[in-house]
Order: C-alpha cells, then structure tokens, then sequence
C-alpha cells in the first residue's frame, strides 16, 4: 500500500533494511546515503502543517480581537525542511571493508535496536572471495603492487579441496578444544545439534565450512561461511591458499552473499535507493524475520 503521509512513515522506520553494499565504497557511505534519501522522500511527502499562532489585537483598553493563524515561525521556508539528517537514526548490523561488496543490514529509527540485536548474536555469513594464481601482491588484493610471480599451472582443483578441507576440519577441530570437549564424545555430538559453536573470543575468525565454486585456473571462486571475519583475514586467506598449493595467489573480489537469514535476492541495489524502495524492503524483513522465528520454535519444540 502507497503511504503519502510522511509522520504514518516516520513513526514506522523501526526495524531493518537490507542493502546491496558496491565495493570501493564504505559503509559510512552507504548509510549516509540512505538517511538522505530517506529524508528527501519523507519532505516530498504531505507533511505535517505549521503550528497555530495565537494573536491577540486591539487596544488593550477597549475591544482586543483574538486570531488563530499558522505560525511563520514553524514555516518550511523559515526553519527549514521537516526532516533532517541529524533527526534519522541509522546503524548497521554487519560492517563491510571498503573492497567487500554484498549484503550490508542496516537499522532505521528504532530498528536500530534490531540491528544491535543481530549483531550481539553474532549470525555466520558466506562470503564468495575470488582470487588469482601465479601473483602474490604487498596488500594481498589486485590493487596492491605485485611482488612475486610464480608458476600455477601445477595447481589442480584435486589440491585445492583437499587444502579446504584439512583448513574446515583444523576450524571445527580448534572450536571443540576451545569449549574444553571431546571431538568424539557425545556431548560433542549434543553440542553440534544445537547448531553452530560460537567462539568466546568475538574477535576470532572461525570458519564453518569453505569450498571451490569455481576453477579456471589462473582464475577461482572460494565459498566460505565464516564468523568474526573482517577483509584483511579474507584477503590473507586468498593469499594463504596460495602457498600451500606451492604457488602465490592473491584476492580480486570480495562478495557477502548471505549474512543471517538474509541473501543478495533480498538486498536493494544503488538504483533502488528510494524511500517507498526501503518501506518495502523493510515489510520483507520484517517478514523474514517472523518465518525464521516460527521456524526455530518448531524445531526447539520438537527437540524438546
């Protein structure tokens, strides 16, 4: 349903929205972005008229006349538009480096509590990074300088998921001894039933399972569902691989395709922007949100 009046909109901006995040920009660009386009959509809009200025005229000796008028003080044209910048609260949930393009969660007006909230729990994401054999450069990523060439012809994918592997298992591996149990003991087990472990330490990148997507050598695409990660551990990651396959590779692109319950099929892209664009990916939030709640009541009760 098309909402025209800006105060019904205002008062409903809370929760989150779901943004298709461009690399080379940062988020608090992307956000920035988003309050202005907020804010010029809502003073478009019918806004709320100026309040009434009571005048009292006459000789206070005689006959005084009492007028109610609209205020020229609480104009538009004198103070300004309705809605500001200042006024908008927004926070992301998820933070992405400045290469990282994909999925960016960000919470307005009282969703910001939302985002917050998300972000405590600390949901996994999946990333694709892509990367390049044969070079190997001072920062890791294609814009950095080159400072070693070797040979990659050599490489197989054989090699390749057999690295991934050995990397998943010694990750699965560290997560158990961490939590001080048995990787074959049946509270092991237990434990994995409940879903992902969690590390107490909230800056320790895990990584719950990582694949090859894509092999064309000097070309390929790594799959990877991780917590706790930031770009310079996915961008050594890259350049991990490299080596342990004997050769040198480097990252080309980094892409969040999911994070949460959230994938790139729900995220507004640039052109997208719009506020009635973000009313409406915020309903389909909420509404996601609400499916996977339903969803994990069932299966607790049915663990129960």
């Amino acid at each position: 349903m098309l909402i025209k009046d800006a105060p019904v909109i205002w008062e409903g901006l809370r929760s989150i929205i779901c943004v298709y995040k461009p690399p080379s920009v940062t988020c608090e660009r992307v956000r920035k972005t988003i309050i202005a386009a907020v804010c010029k959509g809502l003073n478009e809009m019918e806004c709320r008229p100026p309040v009434d200025f009571v005048c009292i005229e006459g000789n206070p000796s005689g006959k005084l006349t009492v007028s109610v008028k609209p205020s020229l003080a609480d104009d538009p044209l004198v103070v300004g538009p309705r809605y500001i910048h200042d006024d908008l609260k927004c926070s992301w949930s998820n933070f992405l480096g400045f290469n990282t393009s994909g999925v960016l969660l960000l919470g307005l007006g009282k969703g910001t509590k939302v985002a917050k909230l998300i972000r405590e729990n600390r949901p996994t994401r999946c990333y694709r990074l892509s990367g390049k054999l044969g070079e190997a450069t001072d920062n890791a990523f294609k814009d950095g300088k080159v400072v070693e060439r070797t040979t990659w012809r050599h490489v197989k994918l054989e090699n390749m998921n057999r690295f991934l592997a050995t990397l998943q298992a010694s990750h699965q591996k560290e997560m158990f001894k961490s939590c001080g149990i048995d990787l074959q003991s049946e509270e092991a087990y237990k434990l994995a039933c409940q879903g992902p472990i969690r590390p107490a330490n909230s800056k320790l990148p895990v990584i719950y399972g990582i694949k090859c997507v894509k092999f064309e050598p000097p070309e390929f695409v790594i799959e990877i569902q991780c917590i706790n990660e930031y770009e310079t551990y996915l961008r050594s990651l890259i350049h991990e691989i490299g080596m342990k396959l004997h050769s040198s590779a480097h990252c080309t692109a980094i892409q969040c395709i999911r994070h949460s319950y959230f994938t790139v099929e729900n995220a507004l892209l640039r052109k997208h922007w719009t506020l009635q664009d973000i009313i409406t990916n915020m309903e389909q939030c909420i509404q996601i949100m609400d499916e996977h709640e339903n969803i994990i009541r069932q299966k607790s009760a049915a663990l129960q």
